[in-house]
């Protein structure tokens, strides 16, 4: 088979997550009794915490914050800027463009009272060059010591550049911390989590956030996000959460402590499918003359995201629609372009999955906007990744 060698190393990655996560789980002793349902307050969770250690441990960290009162990565990401940001603070983006629905978040339009803007935060950015950061400028900024956190996107987003990789990401940081010990280096993690065998924190960043209806929730957990990194980090972050004085120690689970361990317990697998679909959809397209593909079959990938370059609005929608008429839930729903929420433009979305808006699950977006390039993500099973890959390139040639 064409893709064996690729499918063998993402088999391997695989197998050294899962011993990473399987490795955690023993070490802090969980129990059945962690599964309990704990209301109310949310006091004494034991349960709760080991989860939280768990996470740290596999995502190189001192501590986390995994709740299901984080609704998403978006909100896992204001919820940290917010909190370690203040009145006359600047922070730098180091990966361009940020993802659409951050954008107004910060304040790059619209005019929400609530954005980082809005409340004394200055935003400014540095493009990347050729996929790679601009560490002459980076290193020049930083030099002034007047920036209180840098944050880096690992994922494209809705940009036509490449993924970061760890390596890239480990050699800014130390390019950073040669001229400036003090700033908050901050990793938006959303897609990337155990693609590679370490994990940006293990490379010096100080915080990574992301949800649990991507990677590290293993198609299980049906909502929540984290925060991870250095301890006094994620008591700010906690504390922004529920209130000074109060920080971890409250937060009812409402009995998803048992679906959140085991999600991450699945998520080394989880994830290694959705590459295996990635992939297949990749080799398809370039077998059927597809040229604007990114990241090729065999090109290394540091996270799960899928896409290709379409042209037109007809054979986005088209393809789009494939995808949803070959998923497990809502087949019958013909999908198309619509506002959504955070968003500056029309989007079109497939997303037949078990918990909506779930991305680990196989799902495709983008833009209505020229060139009408198509994200996929997710895949539980190659082989359903497979079937739903084929149906959709099917429906897109007729």
């Amino acid at each position: 088979m064409d893709l064996a060698d690729i499918y063998a190393q993402i088999d391997d990655v695989c197998l050294k997550n899962s011993n990473k996560v399987l490795s955690a789980f023993i070490e802090n002793n969980v129990s059945y009794t962690d599964f309990a349902d704990i209301n109310g307050y949310g006091n004494y969770d034991e349960g709760r915490d080991k989860l939280e250690r768990i996470f740290a441990r596999v995502l190189g960290a001192e501590d986390a914050l995994v709740r299901p009162q984080i609704m998403s990565g978006t909100n896992a990401i204001y919820l940290t800027l917010s909190a370690l940001l203040k009145h006359g603070d600047t922070m730098i983006s180091l990966s361009g463009d940020p993802y659409d629905s951050l954008q107004e978040m910060i304040g790059l339009y619209g005019d929400s009272s609530q954005s980082l803007k809005a409340n004394g935060v200055a935003y400014e950015q540095i493009d990347l060059i050729n996929n790679a950061f601009d560490e002459e400028k980076i290193v020049h900024r930083l030099k002034e010591h007047n920036v209180k956190l840098v944050e880096i996107q690992r994922s494209r987003g809705y940009s036509a550049r490449d993924s970061l990789s760890i390596a890239k990401i480990a050699h800014v940081i130390e390019k950073i911390r040669e001229v400036n010990q003090d700033v908050i280096i901050m990793v938006d993690n959303c897609y990337g989590e155990l693609v590679e065998e370490l994990e940006p924190c293990d490379v010096g960043a100080d915080l990574v956030v992301g949800s649990l209806m991507k990677n590290l929730g293993g198609g299980i957990a049906s909502t929540g996000g984290y925060v991870a990194g250095k301890k006094e980090f994620i008591q700010m972050v906690a504390e922004r959460l529920t209130a000074p004085g109060i920080g971890k120690e409250l937060g009812a689970n409402f009995n998803l402590n048992n679906s959140f361990f085991k999600g991450i317990f699945m998520a080394p697998n989880a994830v290694k499918n959705a590459l295996k679909t990635a992939v297949f959809a990749s080799y398809m397209l370039e077998k059927l003359g597809y040229q604007k593909i990114w990241p090729g079959s065999r090109d290394h990938r540091t996270d799960i995201i899928q896409t290709v370059e379409l042209g037109s609005k007809e054979a986005l929608v088209k393809f789009t629609q494939g995808i949803q008429s070959a998923s497990p839930i809502d087949a019958f729903v013909k999908v198309l372009p619509a506002p959504m929420p955070g968003y500056p433009f029309d989007e079109v979305m497939a997303a037949g999955s078990f918990t909506q808006g779930s991305t680990i699950e196989l799902s495709a977006d983008a833009p209505v906007v020229p060139p009408y390039t198509l994200y996929m993500q997710g895949g539980l099973s190659i082989e359903y990744g497979k079937l739903s890959i084929l149906l959709a390139l099917s429906n897109l040639k007729k």
